[in-house]
This record gives structure tokens, sequence and C-alpha cells, in this order.
């Protein structure tokens, strides 16, 4: 049985890689080492772990003075948090100069699940996304997480990396270079294109495998990367397939879904019919993750029932 893993779980692994290879990189946390799975950098580096406390705020500006002083920080808390709480200091002191702080947004999404609608975050990419000179990267799995994070580290400019608690399998391949921006086909198909970002990409290809019995061919994509979106490789994937559902553990507003729908509003040669599956315009709950995901229609099952009646209603 495949071993399973939280995105965030690569990223403390990235961060140890990065920790011992470049005298540069620096952690600063909001009270959350054990969960954002700092806690291993801050016993090996400790002069280079700087432990904030429960202030968001505070913790954004003193990644901006270690950037500023030659450092590469990540700046580290629940997504809702470092997002959210942040939101003016990211704005002013590391988007608008193009400061090269990364901030790590740690139990993104629904699936965080007892904690709650406070604690859930399906706002964070919406509100990262509208930031001018703000990279927006959604891993899908620790592999992919693990070299989100390296290749995060050597990129000029703020990142936002969204990463999850949800434990999945390694779909990646570790021999598979990653691209900040690149969108990659997981799966060819000629039916209807399935796009999906982060833990629910697993999702996205099981439902692959149910349409294929059904006899439609769905292209599945990882849209790791959703600023900046690759629109030509989005692009021709939708026209080759005539019909794309997007699927998010976020909302349909502001995120993977509002970005594909744009690209095919300003550039689509022909009218492609969009689902957008994700979180319809609610905050979140409490209830296990997959509770939640069974709820706003996040299962292999749902999504193969919306990319059925989707390529069934092609032009």
């Amino acid at each position: 049985m495949a071993q399973l893993r939280g995105t965030r779980d690569g990223y403390g692994e990235a961060l140890l890689q990065l920790g011992a290879t470049n005298p540069r990189v620096a952690i600063v946390d909001a009270d959350l080492f054990r969960s954002t799975r700092t806690d291993k950098f801050a016993e090996a580096y400790p002069d280079r772990f700087f432990e904030i406390g429960i202030a968001e705020q505070d913790m954004v500006s003193t990644a901006v003075g270690l950037a500023l002083g030659g450092m590469i920080p990540f700046a580290n808390s629940f997504a809702v948090f470092v997002t959210g709480r942040a939101f003016d200091q990211t704005r002013q002191q590391v988007a608008l100069p193009a400061l090269g702080v990364k901030l790590a947004g740690s139990s993104a999404g629904i699936t965080q699940g007892p904690d709650g609608a406070t604690h859930q975050s399906v706002l964070d990419v919406a509100l990262m996304r509208s930031l001018p000179n703000m990279c927006v990267v959604v891993p899908s799995d620790a592999e992919e997480a693990r070299l989100a994070t390296i290749t995060a580290a050597e990129r000029d400019g703020p990142v936002y990396l969204r990463l999850s608690r949800y434990e999945t399998p390694v779909w990646r391949d570790r021999t598979l270079p990653f691209t900040i921006g690149a969108v990659e086909v997981r799966r060819p198909g000629r039916d209807v294109t399935v796009a999906a970002s982060g833990v629910l990409l697993g999702r996205a290809l099981e439902a692959a495998e149910v349409l294929e019995k059904d006899g439609i061919s769905a292209e599945v994509l990882n849209v790791h990367t959703i600023k900046p979106l690759d629109a030509d490789a989005m692009l021709a994937s939708c026209e080759r397939t005539g019909a794309v559902v997007t699927v998010e553990e976020h909302s349909i507003i502001g995120g993977l879904g509002s970005a594909v729908a744009e690209v095919l509003a300003e550039r689509a040669s022909r009218r492609i019919p969009l689902r957008r599956l994700g979180v319809r315009d609610t905050f979140g709950e409490s209830g296990t993750a997959d509770e939640l995901l069974e709820k706003h229609g996040l299962t292999a099952q749902s999504i193969a029932a919306t990319a059925r009646d989707l390529a069934g209603a092609k032009p």
C-alpha cells in the first residue's frame, strides 16, 4: 500500500534540504511549527529559525526585514491566517516591492477539517492571485511540494505555497522536473478536460478511470501553478477536447475556475462549456475531510458525473 503523506510533509523535507545547501534560507513561524512542518528545520538550524508567536502580521514584516538583509525567508502559518490576517503587510511590504519572501499557507482548504470555518481557507488563492508580482503554487502531493519549495527558493520575487494536511499517495515521479507556471497533462484524452489543482488531482485521475468505463476519454491536467497560469497550454487542451471541468478545494470565485474562465472568455476561438467544481460561495464547516469533500461534490464520482454531462452537452 502506498504511503500517505500531506503536501506539508514534502514542504518540511524540502526546508531541511535547503537548510543544508543554502545558508540564506531562513524560517519565520507563527507558533505552529509542528503543524507547518518547520520543526525539523528549527532543530537543525536554530540560528535561522525565528518563532514570532501568534502574530502573522509581525511575522510577515519580520520576513521582509530578513529579505532586505539578503536572506530567503519562508513565513509559515495556517493558510487562512497567513493570507488573511497579514494581507496588508503582504500587499504593501512584499508584493508591491516584489521582495523574495515565500509565504507558506499550511492546512489549506476544507480538508483542514474539524476546526471548521474559522480555520478553513477557501479564499486564500483568490487573495494571493489578486496581488501583482505574486506567484501562487498549489502542489498536488508531497513530492511535488518538495520540488515546488526548492524551486520557490530559487525564484526571484514573492511566492505563495498552498499546502495541505490531507494525506494522499504520491503520484509524481521523482525524476519528473518541476517548472513553475507549467500545466502538466497527467492523462491525455479527447472528450473532456478535467483541470485540477492541489490534492484533488488524485480525485480527478480516479474520475477519468470511471469515465473510461463509460467510453469517455478525459484529459486530466495538473494545474499546480494558478499564477502565472500557462494560458496557452490550458487553451490548447480545452480546444482539443471541447469542454472543461475545473476541480479545486477552494471557492469557485477567484481561484482555478475563475482563472480558466478568464482564459476561455478572452482567447477561445469557439464556445467551450465550462463547469467549476469547488466551494460554491460559502464558508466551510466542521467535519472530516472526506465528509466535506463529499458534501461539496469533490469526489471522483461527482467529478465524473459532471464531466459526463458536460461531454454530452458539447456544441
